[in-house]
């Protein structure tokens, strides 16, 4: 039976059916018909409204450099990165994978692709070389356009084993190149010598950019997003952060995430706003200048960030209390009550929490103005989007009609930010679909009145400060070590990244646990994997607990990490949909 109060709450998860995305479609759409491109939208498109002058990226460098980009120069940049890679051979279609820090030449790479009809993939500067060397492959990267720093620490070495990257563009932190470097050209250079083309006809449909996300068994997986996904950027950055014109927008994402392509990029971008980028890593003295100096409206970042400004205290907060912030928000995992009350106490704002995915392109669910806030819960599906908790019952997904009954979260397929396949095409992206909808792997429930609260993941991902590891990546990494026999990784609860992966590892005969193997293991991982995905820590065990078709028990490893019983289950057990999970 259907309470009147859950039968309000169901009645709102239908409101995507009737959004008019035509509608902004149409602003958006270039002249040609059925035209539509991600750059041309956050660019070009301001430049023939009159507001070309208006600031499109203001730059704060490490040290205290500065510079404005105009929308009109941000048009002529991006025209001319897609002069140098339509003259480098690159079609419409053709993944172009970019290793930049947080300086302005990534926004004339990211526009660029896209001008050029390209698949726009960055990548994370943490990761190894191990993982960058895999995302490059699976990408099919023809091209890419990296800092020089970056490239010579993780790339130059093994550029020979990636036949299909044919060029090299490269950034340097001061001036030209520092040295030469065999197949690659000076970015900048070739911007500077290149006259500005006009965008290739690209359509909603088109294939704009890829995110990699890791999984929990096989491969990394690229979710491939079309150039529709701006629809939902726009929408998203009107209604959760309010942006337009004079906005001051501040996204702390790095590069190499999905929020920094959505939300770094493009929304406030496509909106007319002014992104504001700081080259710098977090630094609390640094960041409450920059909000109050820069006179920030809109602030983006993530619970691992406000949880390092929270520890260095009230005092440090209240002398910079004064500021013009209208909207600040957290994304990557649960915001906790505590957090957001500090925001309002600290900042004079509480922090709204927002849930999406890498998957999903662009916020879905959040605590967004005018809709009412719960401290601590993920918020409300925002307009255009149709959410549902669903549960399995003899195998066939339900749809839950009772509040606060733990399911997994499905949205239905009617939003347009929603990634089209995982590259690849091995058939990984139908487990996510059935009957209409989208199963996010999220469980969640939903209260009476409508506010979704998260229960954790239905599979292993480990999510460690905003980023999602998946646990096969690290093992096959550790694998490659001699002294390995086999390794399970699982997340251990950790107070300011919220999980970090930690090892469970059997050995090869004659090879002796201590810990001079581990301190051998732990340096190996970082080397390879990079310190953002390495394991903390490793344990060495006998055997690996499995079940009896030989898959690891990860909860009993779990079991072990948090020092609970073995046979506890640390989320509901659900009935699982048969195909849904990688695992299963």
């Amino acid at each position: 039976m259907v309470s009147a109060k859950s039968g309000k709450a169901m009645a709102d998860n239908t409101a995507g059916a009737s959004f008019p995305w035509d509608e902004t479609l149409a602003e958006l759409s270039g002249p040609a018909d059925g035209a539509l491109n991600i750059a041309s939208a956050c660019a070009d498109r301001h430049v023939t409204a009159g507001r070309g002058g208006n600031v499109a990226v203001r730059w704060l460098g490490r040290r205290q450099e500065r510079r404005d980009i105009t929308y009109l120069q941000l048009s002529d940049l991006s025209g001319r990165a897609a002069a140098v890679l339509t003259s480098l051979g690159v079609s419409p279609g053709d993944t172009v994978a970019v290793l930049l820090d947080r300086v302005p030449e990534l926004y004339a790479a990211a526009l660029g692709i896209w001008k050029a009809g390209g698949v726009y993939c960055p990548l994370f500067a943490a990761f190894g070389p191990g993982p960058i060397k895999a995302r490059l492959e699976i990408g099919k990267a023809r091209v890419l356009i990296a800092s020089e720093e970056l490239y010579a620490r993780k790339l130059e070495a093994s550029r020979g084993a990636l036949p299909q990257l044919e060029h090299v563009l490269l950034v340097s932190e001061d001036g030209g190149l520092s040295r030469p470097h065999d197949g690659c050209s000076d970015f900048r250079a070739l911007l500077a010598a290149t006259p500005a083309m006009e965008p290739v006809a690209t359509t909603a449909d088109s294939p704009a950019f890829l995110h990699f996300t890791s999984g929990t068994t096989g491969t990394p997986k690229g979710a491939l997003h079309p150039h529709r996904a701006v629809l939902a950027h726009l929408v998203t950055a009107q209604t959760v952060f309010g942006l337009g014109e004079g906005d001051i927008f501040w996204c702390t994402a790095d590069p190499g995430w999905v929020t920094s392509t959505a939300y770094g990029v493009i929304a406030p971008l496509v909106a007319g706003a002014t992104v504001l980028v700081d080259e710098a890593d977090v630094e609390p003295r640094r960041w409450y200048g920059i909000l109050h100096d820069e006179k920030v409206t809109a602030w983006y970042t993530t619970p691992t960030s406000i949880r390092t400004m929270m520890r260095f205290g009230a005092a440090l907060a209240r002398s910079y209390r004064e500021n013009s912030l209208r909207v600040v928000a957290s994304v990557g995992e649960p915001l906790n009550g505590e957090a957001v009350s500090w925001g309002q106490k600290a900042l004079g704002v509480p922090f709204l929490d927002t849930w999406w995915q890498t998957e999903t392109g662009a916020i879905v669910i959040a605590n967004a103005p005018g809709q009412g806030r719960r401290p601590g819960s993920m918020g409300k599906a925002l307009p255009g989007v149709e959410t549902a908790v669903m549960r399995c019952d003899g195998g066939v997904a339900r749809q839950v009609e009772t509040p606060d009954m733990v399911g997994e979260l499905a949205l239905r397929l009617n939003w347009p930010s929603l990634f089209s396949n995982y590259l690849g095409g091995d058939g990984r992206s139908g487990a996510c679909f059935r009957d209409g909808w989208y199963f996010t792997g999220d469980l969640v429930k939903q209260d009476a009145d409508g506010f979704f609260w998260f229960i954790g993941r239905a599979d292993d991902m480990i999510k460690c400060g905003g980023l999602q590891i998946g646990p096969f990546e690290v093992e096959g990494m550790l694998m490659d070590h001699p002294a390995v026999a086999e390794v399970g990784v699982v997340g251990k609860p950790d107070l300011l990244l919220r999980e970090v992966p930690v090892a469970f590892a059997s050995l090869n005969p004659g090879f002796e646990a201590g810990d001079a193997l581990r301190a051998e293991l732990l340096s190996f991982a970082r080397q390879e994997l990079g310190v953002a995905m390495a394991p903390r820590e490793i344990t060495f065990i006998a055997e690996l607990p499995k079940t009896n078709t030989g898959k690891i028990l990860r909860r009993v490893l779990k079991a072990k990490a948090v020092g609970e019983p073995e046979g506890m289950d640390l989320l509901p057990s659900l009935p699982a949909c048969p195909g849904r999970f990688d695992d299963e």
